[in-house]
């Protein structure tokens, strides 16, 4: 008897010292009770996915999470400390350490996806767009020139109106893709000034911010002729039969980086291990979400269509994130990267990429001065933390759990690139050569 209490005793003890050596073990946790934020959109899927499959608990993680009304209540909440993280726009951290808008010290060692965007317009516009488009087969052929607006936009100038267009924070990917796509066409999207914060300064078209969710009614009522925005709001236009997306951002830009996870840098010190922990778990719903050519994806979205989550029917997130996406009603299309969770290295923080938004932000007048190639790679450097990625990616390899491949070989920037809708070659360690490309646009 005495024995068998004895090896039960040794068994426990030793349970105890592998949990205790294990990465994610809780006791190792700073903070285990964490509040996330996200929005309403496809993309927030890496932060659902890890709750509700159990990822963040098996770092020894409660988390709660509350969807947020857009995104400024977002990284208002992020700054205070009333949400430990959140699903946020790749371009809120930079925007908040340079000040412009709300200022904060946000950092962020994840990012969310890559793609997922389109730009949207109303059945009225396209009528006019569409004569001035390709047709193979008796649909448009895609990519669609920004060049096919200029019909549309000619008419309301000769009636008197504004052609208003919607994105959905001056900071966010989508803004710089409108602009990018528009610009390209040599039709001037504006400038920020600092007298002007609106961005229209010399504008050709009107671009204004609308919260994701409230695309689709405020392009019905006709306020806004159309919008540039995630889904599932693009596929919502055309279930209800008021819009049609005309490009998608893989189609400005091939593979671009979109949300990321953020924190402000006082959390992420005070917490590291937490930290490294709630990557981990992210990695992991990421690497769930693009198992085996996107097997789990139907589960995916029958999760994100809960009200409490993304809150749109099944069939609408269904079908862009299932590999396919619909242009016109009936021309649904093969997109199998249309939303990228984990393939291509879509989790890694890369300062090329942080020094893309950075050089947007000094195109449309957001940062008002001339910099230094220097400035923006400290700023990058400020704001991406590769460093805690790759700690959680190493312990998800010693855990069996990730494979070494999935770790990119880097020094945190991708090679030099022309995947962009007007072919003009990107390449992060020169960003004023970069700027000094485009006709339209503050350069030095």
């Amino acid at each position: 008897m005495f024995l068998k209490k004895f090896f039960g005793v040794i068994v426990i003890f030793v349970i105890f010292l592998a949990l205790v050596s294990t990465p994610g073990f809780a006791a190792q946790l700073e903070k285990d009770e964490l509040t996330l934020g996200f929005i309403k959109l496809t993309d927030c899927a890496p932060i659902i996915i890890a709750k509700e499959k159990g990822f963040f608990e098996q770092e020894g993680l409660f988390v709660t999470l509350k969807a947020q009304a857009n995104w400024k209540v977002l990284l208002d909440g992020v700054i205070s400390g009333e949400l430990d993280g959140a699903h946020m726009l790749a371009g809120q951290p930079l925007g908040a350490t340079i000040g412009f808008g709300t200022k904060g010290n946000v950092v962020t060692a994840f990012s969310m996806d890559l793609n997922g965007n389109a730009t949207t317009v109303s059945n009225e516009v396209w009528a006019l767009m569409k004569p001035g488009i390709a047709q193979e087969d008796g649909k448009p052929v895609h990519p669609i020139s920004a060049e096919a607006l200029k019909p549309a936009i000619e008419k309301y100038k000769s009636e008197g109106k504004k052609f208003q267009m919607a994105m959905v924070f001056p900071v966010s990917t989508h803004n710089y893709e409108l602009r990018y796509w528009l610009a390209a066409a040599g039709i001037h999207p504006g400038f920020y000034t600092p007298t002007d914060i609106t961005g229209t300064t010399d504008a050709d078209i009107l671009i204004s911010v609308t919260p994701p969710p409230q695309m689709p009614a405020t392009l019905e009522a006709g306020t806004i002729s159309g919008y540039s925005v995630g889904e599932p709001w693009n596929q919502q236009a055309v279930f209800k039969g008021i819009g049609v997306p005309v490009i998608t951002d893989y189609e400005i830009w091939k593979n671009n980086p979109e949300k990321v996870f953020g924190v402000t840098r006082q959390w992420a010190e005070k917490y590291p291990n937490t930290h490294v922990a709630v990557v981990k778990a992210l990695i992991r719903a990421g690497q769930w979400l693009d198992a085996d050519n996107g097997k789990n994806r139907a589960e995916a979205a029958r999760i994100l269509s809960k009200p409490e989550y993304v809150g749109a029917d099944y069939e609408v997130i269904a079908n862009s994130m299932t590999g396919t996406f619909e242009y016109e009603k009936g021309d649904k299309r093969s997109l199998p990267d249309f939303n990228v969770f984990f393939r291509y290295y879509a989790t890694y923080p890369y300062y090329s990429d942080a020094i893309w938004y950075l050089t947007q932000m000094r195109r449309w007048g957001q940062i008002p001065e001339p910099k230094p190639d220097s400035w923006y790679t400290e700023t990058a450097r400020k704001v991406y933390l590769p460093e805690v990625w790759l700690k959680a990616a190493k312990a998800l390899v010693a855990e069996g759990k990730m494979s070494e491949s999935d770790i990119p070989q880097t020094d945190g920037y991708k090679p030099a690139t022309g995947d962009f809708i007007d072919g003009v070659v990107y390449d992060g360690r020169k960003p004023n050569e970069y700027l000094a490309k485009f006709p339209i646009g503050n350069k030095n």
